[in-house]
């Protein structure tokens, strides 16, 4: 049996901004909203620091704007955004498979402790728990290729905080986020590079897929 890892744990401000994305989501705060770091720190009982580095995360992927000497308002959900990271992320994501596969260094140890740290998290409700160890599940395969370009470009597509929002919005079945990823680790098992590049594929679009109403929430 593999044996399970602490679930990790998110900075605060990486809490803060996956507050303020639910708190986006649900239309709680409007497009157009203006977000004082002040008063979202007075909120959340912290220095404006954490706000700060929520917020450059939030304006990274397109939920938040900064306007020059007017402050960061935010910004009407863009589902063709979302949908382009996704079908970027698909591509990167095969390309790192047709790599690492062939040379022998897709590190299944790893991968088979990320699923088991999305099952206890999942078996918790922890959904920020779940998207962290999918993350860490990804990059695990995205490192075992071995091309530094491929992985600058991976993170630059801000896996941490997109997958935060897909989740959020989404709200998908979390038992079935990890069963999701055990296929993907059971098909690298295999050594079917061709399967295992479709089903790279097939996962990403998945979510590249989704529609969303004007708050980002699936339909």
């Amino acid at each position: 049996m593999t044996e399970t890892k602490p679930l990790p744990r998110l900075t605060l401000g990486r809490q803060i901004r996956d507050a303020l994305v639910r708190r986006i989501v649900t239309g709680e705060l409007e497009p157009g909203e203006r977000l004082v770091e002040t008063k979202l720190a007075e909120v959340y009982g912290t220095s404006q620091a954490p706000v700060r580095e929520a917020l450059r995360e939030l304006e990274a992927i397109g939920m938040v704007e900064t306007r020059p000497r007017r402050g960061t308002f935010v910004r009407h959900f863009i589902q063709q955004t979302l949908r382009e990271c996704y079908v970027v992320r698909a591509a990167l994501e095969e390309a790192a498979t047709r790599l690492a596969l062939p040379a022998g260094t897709v590190p299944f140890e790893a991968l088979e402790e990320d699923v088991a740290a999305m099952r206890t998290a999942a078996a918790a409700s922890d959904l920020q728990a779940v998207g962290l160890a999918s993350v860490a599940f990804h990059r695990h395969v995205i490192e075992a290729a071995g091309n530094e370009l491929l992985k600058h470009a991976w993170e630059s597509l801000q896996i941490e905080a997109r997958t935060a929002v897909t989740l959020l919005a989404a709200e998908p079945d979390l038992p079935g986020v990890a069963d999701e990823h055990q296929e993907l680790l059971d098909v690298l098992r295999t050594g079917d590079l061709e399967a295992a590049c479709q089903l790279t594929r097939d996962h990403q679009w998945h979510y590249a897929d989704l529609p969303h109403d004007a708050h980002g929430r699936a339909r």
